[in-house]
């Protein structure tokens, strides 16, 4: 295909041990993983060794599911984590180039310290931070800030929608020149040049100015996610990347239609927003050597994960059924679909797999290979040729913009993903071979906004 676009963005996610459920028992990887700062400098360093435009480090604040003891999260590793913005001022003083995105929710901060924060680290990082704003539907996350459950999605979205206006109004408390530090006349900055924010709004109240200067960026540049229709009209309205996590071409491509498809209503184009798909990749030199490394991690998986993350995308529990022969014929809980969207998990994505299971007799086991190659985002299993060829196709047909890299361990995953896919990529001009910029706006190829006030008076 001739590339006739700009080239496509890469994102490594690098939170934890990795995105399979055992990761953490494979030889080769840590099983500190996501407490240990020396396994995201590890991670960033692999990144910028490719000039991936940045790492993301998913999060939430809390252990998930601690009451239900058919969900075995005493048997993964990701229930606990560095908290990730503090993650990032770490990594940030031992790279010079990618990006650094940490999670954050709307829901459970304020977004006064939330400015300060971020546009501290992205002074530390010379421009390079963004923002994974989630709005939080775990019920151990909501019972931890003293709710007995997630806050109502038209509320959430509202909150998060006024919290950023709130957090970009702080972020242009500023103008760019407004600090003069002239030793010689005694002046330190120039009183017209900041500005009150005198904020009051429905969720918010919120006087400013912010005690730090402009960020580099301006505006950090924001990713967000979600498949429910206030989680896209948030990210029309709101976001220069949306995180999509749907397992084929067709859900993809309809994800990027219907977000794109928003745009218009918030004054923005299709140029404005970036989507960029989840991809789990294991990648081999041959098909051969990739489905080893597959079935190397499939072998370590504990059963009990297994079932356990089949029940929280609402299958019955399986845990009676023998392992090697076909699934039986189970209808869905449709009861829970609901509880599908608050789990995260969309329940389109899940009666396709069980669609899958039935007509392809899957037996428990193939069911489990299937759910853990990452079912909920693009699971692929080849070698750089092949990856290359679909990331190709989403590319140019209207599914992506580019990938959130979900390496299903790490480090290795990420090497191969580094060190075989990427040049395959460059080799056909998809792909940068060289940073051009220093920022992460400057990576992803999105200007820096002007101070709302320049040339206002304070």
């Amino acid at each position: 295909m001739t590339n006739t676009r700009p080239q496509m963005k890469l994102g490594l996610s690098i939170a934890s041990a990795g995105y399979h459920y055992s990761a953490w028992r494979l030889p080769g990887v840590s099983a500190l993983s996501g407490m240990d700062i020396n396994h995201h400098m590890r991670g960033a360093a692999i990144a910028e060794r490719g000039k991936m435009d940045f790492v993301f480090m998913a999060d939430w604040a809390s252990v998930m599911n601690v009451t239900d003891t058919r969900i075995a999260r005493d048997k993964e590793h990701a229930q606990v984590k560095l908290d990730p913005v503090l993650a990032c001022a770490a990594v940030a003083a031992v790279t010079t180039h990618v990006g650094l995105v940490p999670t954050a929710s709307t829901t459970y901060n304020h977004p006064y310290n939330f400015a300060r924060r971020m546009a501290s680290i992205d002074h530390i990082s010379r421009g390079r931070m963004g923002w994974n704003m989630v709005t939080s539907t775990n019920i151990d996350e909501a019972m931890n800030f003293g709710l007995d459950g997630p806050i109502g999605s038209d509320i959430r979205h509202s909150r998060a929608a006024e919290f950023v206006d709130v957090l970009r109004g702080l972020w242009d408390s500023w103008d760019d020149d407004a600090f003069i530090r002239d030793k010689a006349s005694g002046q330190y900055f120039d009183r017209e040049k900041f500005h009150w924010l005198d904020h009051a709004g429905e969720h918010f109240k919120v006087r400013g100015p912010l005690d730090t200067a402009r960020p580099p960026q301006g505006w950090l540049p924001i990713i967000t996610a979600g498949a429910s229709s206030n989680a896209q009209d948030l990210a029309a309205r709101a976001a220069d990347i949306c995180y999509g996590g749907q397992p084929s071409f067709e859900m993809a491509r309809r994800y990027y239609a219907s977000v794109k498809g928003r745009l218009g209503r918030f004054g923005r184009t299709e140029a404005d927003l970036l989507m960029m798909p989840g991809i789990m990749c294991y990648v081999g030199e041959t098909q051969r050597e990739a489905q080893a490394k597959f079935d190397a991690i499939q072998d370590v998986m504990n059963i009990e994960v297994g079932i356990g993350q089949l029940i929280l995308n609402h299958f019955p529990d399986l845990s009676g059924y023998p392992l090697d022969e076909p699934v039986p014929e189970l209808m869905m809980r449709t009861d829970n679909l609901g509880s599908a969207r608050l789990a995260g998990r969309e329940p389109e994505m899940t009666i396709a797999l069980m669609d899958r299971a039935r007509e392809e007799k899957l037996t428990l086991r193939q069911l489990f290979d299937v759910a853990m190659c990452g079912f909920w985002s693009l699971g692929v299993i080849g070698t750089p040729k092949s990856i290359a060829d679909m990331m190709e196709r989403w590319f140019h047909e209207g599914a992506a913009d580019g990938f959130m890299v979900q390496p299903p361990y790490m480090p290795g995953a990420a090497e191969d993903f580094v060190d075989l896919v990427i040049p395959e990529l460059q080799r056909r001009g998809l792909y940068r071979r060289e940073y051009e910029a220093t920022t992460l706006r400057g990576h992803l190829g999105i200007g820096r906004p002007a101070g709302r006030y320049q040339g206002a008076v304070a």
